[in-house]
């Protein structure tokens, strides 16, 4: 396995086809084992990079990392997770709210906070073509979350 540094450095390597699918390969292993859990934190501070493909790696990463750690640990990764619910970019922003229920089922006292960043999303600054996607994946993870 390499050290975090290298593997911060290929998820964020110019090569987006190569990142992508070393992020997949980190999040396969994360939902085999927590392996990855001692570097939340170098993953979470990938969500607020300036490229969104790298946010939406993070994503994936953090939510397969859930269930490994405990809700003391995870709780200040769901509050930077939550916040891109409305991420300026809708492929991010969709990312995000399809990640919830993995987070959910691993940390159900979560469910309260996740329901309400949801229902409180602001929608408003998405194009007119992209504000029903969102909205049809918010209505589709809550009715997970019941």
């Amino acid at each position: 396995m390499m050290d975090i540094f290298e593997s911060i450095a290929c998820l964020t390597c110019k090569d987006a086809k190569a990142a992508s699918c070393y992020a997949d390969q980190i999040t396969a292993e994360s939902r085999k084992d927590g392996r990855w859990t001692p570097f939340l934190t170098d993953f979470s501070a990938l969500l607020h990079h300036k490229n969104s493909l790298v946010r939406n790696r993070a994503i994936s990463i953090l939510a397969a990392n859930a269930k490994w750690t405990s809700s003391e640990r995870f709780g200040p990764v769901l509050d930077e997770l939550l916040r891109h619910i409305a991420d300026e970019k809708p492929i991010t922003a969709r990312q995000c709210i399809q990640a919830m229920p993995e987070i959910a089922e691993a940390h159900p006292s979560m469910i309260p906070r996740i329901r309400q960043a949801l229902e409180n999303a602001d929608l408003t600054g998405y194009r007119n073509s992209m504000q029903p996607l969102l909205s049809k994946d918010i209505a589709t993870v809550l009715k997970k979350l019941m």
